[in-house]
């Protein structure tokens, strides 16, 4: 072993650390005689400790507080702890526990294990981006904790999602941690009960906006450059506009995407791919009903075009196949409250509301990202599942406290006939003797 840190020093840190692993050998060139029980122990054996103690836990919560502590102490056992059972700990160290963890976030204060960029540091970005000890990144996540997942303005609480995502860059995808750097962009918050919080983190003033919002990012991007030029920049839970105006202004200028918008969009188009091998429609042919009509509808909707216009259908034409439906109605032309990613899709149509426009329409895919938990109720289930034999619901907002609907319900409600997806996991279910897995159609399939 290389390197030059012995004793305690190096069983503080958490690159380094292997802890009881450490062979005898290495124990005594490294000087942790006497600082190490007698007996080594395996990766395996630390994995099988670490699996036992999270059983122990209560609450899913604690287990992403364990979780989250082995990550601090040594990150060779809990990457490979996740790597080893990467569909069991999904759920902790990403959603839909890391919705409860970032509520929590001011609350728990264990090692941020980010990059918090407020206000204050205005004019100042590049040089403090030096204070971060790694030097070579090369993914950044950042988020300014607006939109996070379906719970809101969370403000600087939000750096659990940036820390969540880059544990998925390393575990699925093998980037080393070093080169990760998760960013939060802390430019205030509405919410009110966090400003009334003595305990929050974050920067207690209302957010900042416009002008003087644009230009930190500006100033934030461009320190990027110069400090970590072979830097992918992802952009997530941005809120709607300015997820849409970052993407415009940024995507063919430096390294980035959109995560909520590209990515989703990605993964909810290969679902609706998958989807035709059971239902036998065509692609081509499909009519798609979204339920909300911010970003990540949107970003399928773009995505899905793009796919419709590679069969041969025109412009118009795909357009045509997908129709929105938000908090006010069918998305149609004469409506005067639409954001300017809705208008090319807002037709030509009588308005009506959402069992309407089901009826009418006669989608033979629904997909919702609206946040808004129950909005697929069983008069919807049923009447998808009157029009179509094999009728396809994504149901993916997140957390699963967001789910339109619940895995148990869409299949009941179908009489088992639904093809369902949903953007948190949810539980086998049995059903009349027969048991449905649920499919998840999460970014975190695209992303890393």
């Amino acid at each position: 072993m290389s390197q030059t840190k012995k004793g305690v020093d190096l069983l503080r840190d958490k690159s380094l650390n292997q802890s009881i692993d450490f062979t005898r050998k290495e124990r005594e060139e490294l000087g942790l005689r006497g600082l190490l029980p007698h007996r080594a122990a395996s990766k395996k054996h630390l994995v099988e400790r670490v699996m036992t103690n999270l059983a122990r836990l209560p609450r899913d919560i604690d287990r992403y507080m364990l979780l989250s502590g082995l990550q601090e102490r040594n990150e060779r056992i809990f990457y490979r702890t996740v790597m080893d059972h990467i569909e069991t700990l999904l759920p902790l160290i990403y959603t839909p526990t890391v919705g409860e963890a970032c509520r929590e976030f001011s609350h728990m204060a264990r090692d941020p294990k980010g990059f918090f960029i407020t206000p204050d540091d205005r004019g100042d970005i590049e040089r403090i981006l030096g204070n971060w000890p790694e030097k070579d990144i090369r993914v950044i996540v950042v988020t300014d904790g607006q939109r996070i997942l379906g719970l809101g303005d969370l403000g600087a609480n939000g750096m659990g999602i940036p820390i969540g995502k880059l544990a998925l860059y390393t575990a699925c995808a093998g980037i080393p941690p070093h080169q990760c750097l998760p960013v939060t962009l802390d430019v205030g918050t509405n919410n009110e009960e966090l400003l009334g919080d003595e305990l929050y983190l974050g920067y207690p003033k209302r957010r900042i906006q416009g002008k003087a919002y644009f230009a930190l990012v500006e100033e934030f991007v461009n320190a990027v450059q110069e400090r970590y030029p072979d830097a992918l920049i992802q952009f997530e839970d941005f809120l709607t506009p300015n997820a849409y105006a970052l993407l415009r202004k940024y995507r063919d200028r430096v390294l980035c995407f959109n995560d909520d918008i590209q990515g989703t969009a990605a993964v909810a188009l290969a679902g609706v791919y998958a989807s035709t091998r059971i239902t036998t429609v065509p692609f081509s042919e499909l009519r798609i009903m979204f339920l909300g009509a911010g970003s990540a509808a949107t970003g399928i909707a773009d995505l899905v075009v793009t796919a419709l216009v590679d069969e041969g259908l025109s412009l118009e034409e795909a357009r045509r196949h997908l129709w929105f439906v938000d908090m006010h109605g069918l998305v149609v032309k004469s409506r005067t409250d639409l954001m300017e990613h809705n208008l090319s899709y807002a037709h030509d149509h009588a308005p009506l509301d959402f069992l309407q426009a089901i009826d009418e329409l006669r989608p033979h895919v629904l997909i919702g990202a609206t946040g808004a938990p129950g909005t697929f109720t069983r008069a919807v289930v049923e009447k998808m599942s009157a029009l179509n034999d094999r009728p396809v619901i994504f149901a993916l907002s997140n957390p699963t406290s967001k789910s339109e609907c619940t895995a148990e319900e869409a299949y009941a409600w179908s009489g088992g006939r639904a093809v369902f997806a949903c953007g948190s996991p949810f539980a086998p279910v049995n059903l009349g003797g027969k048991t449905f897995v649920p499919r998840q159609c999460n970014n975190s399939y695209i992303f890393p």
